[in-house]
C-alpha cells in the first residue's frame, strides 16, 4: 500500500495521522501533496518529512482532483505495482480504517470505498447532503453506494493510468471517477468505517455552495446524457 493524502492548509491533525500511520504500517510509503498551502504551513510539511513522508508541492492551489493526480503519477512512476489508498488530511480517517481499505484492495484487486456509518454526532449538512447524493447516484446508475462523497478510497495499481485520464481538478473529480467507474463496469467494493468529525468539520475547505455545485454537476450531466459521457478507455481485463 501507498497512502496518499492531499492537503491544503493542514494543521496538526495531518501530522498526527501520519505518525499513527507510520506506527501502524512501518513499511508503507506515505505521500502528501501540498496543494499550494503557502509559506505559513511549511512547518506542518516539514514535520511530515521528519516522519519519513514524501511531500510533493504545488506552487499554487490547483484543487483536490489535481492533487490526487499528482500523487497517482508519483505512485505509477516510483512505486509501480502498489495499491494506492487516498485519505483526507483533516482527521476524518482512522489508521485502522485506512488499512482495512488497503487490505480489501489488495485482496480483491478492485476499487474500494470507505463508507461512513453516519452515526453519533454528525453535522446535519453532512448527513443530509450525503443521503441526498447517494440516493441520486443510485437512481441514476442503479448501483447502491452508501457514501459517494467519502475521501477514503483505495485503488488497485492497474487502475491508476485510467484515473489520470478522468477529467476534473477539484471536488468534482471524485464524483466523476465514481460515475465513470460505473459506466465502464469497474467493480467497486465498500468497507464500513467510523464517522469522525472534529469540531463539526470546521477545518474543511469544502465550500457548501460552490463545491456542492461542482459535486452535483457530474450527476446532472450523467442524467441528461443517460450515462453516455466520454469516459477514459477502459483498461483490459488482463490489466485489472
Amino acid at each position: 500500500m501507498l497512502a496518499l493524502i492531499p492537503a491544503y492548509e493542514p494543521d496538526h491533525r495531518l501530522v498526527e495521522l501520519l505518525a499513527d500511520l507510520r506506527s501502524a504500517a512501518p513499511g508503507a510509503p506515505l505521500v502528501v501533496v501540498d496543494d499550494g498551502s503557502g509559506p505559513a504551513y511549511r512547518r506542518v510539511f516539514a514535520a511530515a518529512r521528519i516522519l519519513g513522508c514524501t511531500v510533493l508541492t504545488h506552487p499554487v492551489n490547483k484543487g483536490k482532483g489535481e492533487a490526487l493526480k499528482t500523487g497517482f503519477r508519483y505512485a505509477t512512476s516510483l512505486h509501480p505495482g502498489r495499491a494506492v489508498v487516498c485519505a483526507d488530511a483533516d482527521g476524518q480517517h482512522r489508521p485502522d480504517d485506512i488499512l482495512a481499505v488497503a487490505n480489501m484492495v489488495e485482496r480483491t484487486g478492485r476499487t474500494v470505498l470507505g463508507v461512513r456509518r453516519f452515526t453519533g454526532r454528525v453535522p446535519a449538512r453532512s448527513r443530509i447532503g450525503n443521503a441526498l447524493t447517494s440516493a441520486l447516484f443510485t437512481s441514476l446508475t442503479g448501483r447502491r453506494v452508501g457514501d459517494t462523497q467519502t475521501g477514503l478510497r483505495g485503488y488497485p495499481p492497474a487502475l491508476l493510468p485510467w484515473l489520470l485520464a478522468v477529467p476534473g481538478a477539484r471536488f468534482e473529480y471524485e464524483m466523476r471517477a465514481l460515475l465513470f467507474a460505473v459506466r465502464c463496469g469497474h467493480p467497486v467494493e465498500q468497507v464500513p468505517i467510523e464517522t469522525v468529525y472534529v469540531r463539526d468539520n470546521a477545518g474543511s475547505h469544502f465550500r457548501p455552495l460552490a463545491d456542492s455545485m461542482r459535486v452535483y454537476g457530474p450527476l446532472v450531466r450523467f442524467a441528461f446524457t443517460g450515462g453516455r459521457q466520454v469516459v477514459p478507455r477502459r483498461p483490459t481485463a488482463r490489466s485489472i
